[in-house]
């Protein structure tokens, strides 16, 4: 059965070497034919090896579909040429700078990638679907997948939804605010069609060791001190990367032109996975307790941290409408996604080894 309409026959995805981008690669190679054409930089963050595996496992399935597209957005005529060359029908635009650590630490790159990349990219895609056939044009979709960050921070109640005001409190939220901006006006000004997702926290597999739940994780298994900023309070809705892979490709083949998504593990509408990082970290250590049992529990190597300048409290999403519209509901809860995350990472000791020799 495939994930996406068949008149989509060539995808072109950006940031596929990244952790979600990678999950949408290998979707797209595991239930159904297109051609995918893998458009990253490989920068630091950047991993094949997940990829590489599924095409190992697919085997004949896969052979000659998946495309590598070693480009930075940033250089617009190397981007023209790769739109060229991969000629898609769908565009998943998920490449970006994403961790808010070093956004402040050098928000310069988070600039160039998250806004003037985005920009050569919808020029490079305006001007191939303005010589489509009338047909192909009519299929033709650009989706940018971008974060509810850019919502600001929530107080103790309330959700983000499509219509919350923009209110970026980081370089990198803010960057990612421009190119949901610059998305929306190709839209509105050259009618490119276009379509938003803004997702909560995602976890998962094959997540590079710089985000909360793999840091947690491999800091405990080297009985390393576990950060955690400032009171630990701060509240996060969780989202699986695999679940998240099913809002994207159901917006991909069936969300309307021009509109904009909430993606969350939670919210109003359907339960909630809302975590405080404090909680998240502690249930981490009570599964490690389980599964791989140490003299003392894994808690006592909880460390605070001096907290982030302009630490967001809270975020969660209302993802009502994508639920309503298109049928989507996430379909892991957050302790059995979180059990299988810390079973994957142990099960994973050189991939991990690997990873953190480039942070």
């Amino acid at each position: 059965m495939s994930c996406l309409p068949d008149s989509i026959q060539r995808v072109l995805v950006t940031g596929g070497a990244g952790f979600i981008g990678g999950a949408v690669v290998r979707r797209l190679l595991r239930c159904s034919a297109v051609e995918v054409f893998n458009l990253d930089k490989l920068g630091y963050a950047s991993d094949l090896s997940s990829i590489q595996a599924e095409v190992e496992q697919l085997g004949g399935m896969a052979a000659g579909r998946h495309h590598v597209l070693q480009v930075d957005l940033v250089d617009q005529q190397a981007t023209a040429e790769a739109v060229r060359r991969a000629d898609p029908d769908l565009v998943l635009h998920l490449a970006a700078e994403s961790h808010v650590d070093r956004s402040i630490n050098a928000p310069g790159a988070f600039l160039d990638s998250n806004i003037i990349g985005t920009f050569s990219l919808l020029q490079a895609c305006r001007g191939h679907w303005d010589a489509l056939s009338a047909v192909r044009r009519e299929v033709f979709r650009f989706q940018h997948i971008s974060t509810d960050e850019v919502f600001g921070s929530l107080g103790a109640s309330g959700y983000f939804s499509e219509a919350t005001p923009y209110d970026p409190r980081s370089p990198y939220s803010a960057s990612k605010a421009a190119s949901d901006h610059l998305v929306k006006a190709w839209h509105h000004t050259f009618g490119l069609p276009v379509v938003t997702t803004n997702c909560s926290n995602n976890y998962g597999p094959w997540q590079f060791p710089e985000k909360l739940i793999p840091v947690v994780i491999l800091s405990a298994l080297a009985l390393k001190p576990i950060p955690l900023y400032g009171d630990g309070l701060n509240v996060r809705d969780w989202l699986h990367v695999e679940d998240h892979v099913d809002a994207l490709l159901l917006v991909a083949g069936q969300g309307k032109t021009g509109a904009s998504y909430c993606v969350g593990g939670g919210g109003e509408g359907g339960g909630c996975d809302e975590r405080t990082n404090r909680e998240v970290v502690e249930s981490i250590c009570a599964i490690l307790d389980q599964i791989r049992p140490q003299a003392e529990p894994y808690s006592h190597l909880i460390s605070r941290v001096n907290d982030r300048p302009g630490h967001d409290r809270r975020y969660a999403i209302d993802s009502s409408l994508i639920r309503k519209e298109l049928g989507w509901s996430p379909s892991l809860g957050f302790e059995n996604g979180l059990r299988q995350t810390v079973h994957w990472y142990l099960d994973h000791p050189d991939w991990c080894q690997q990873m953190l020799g480039r942070s």
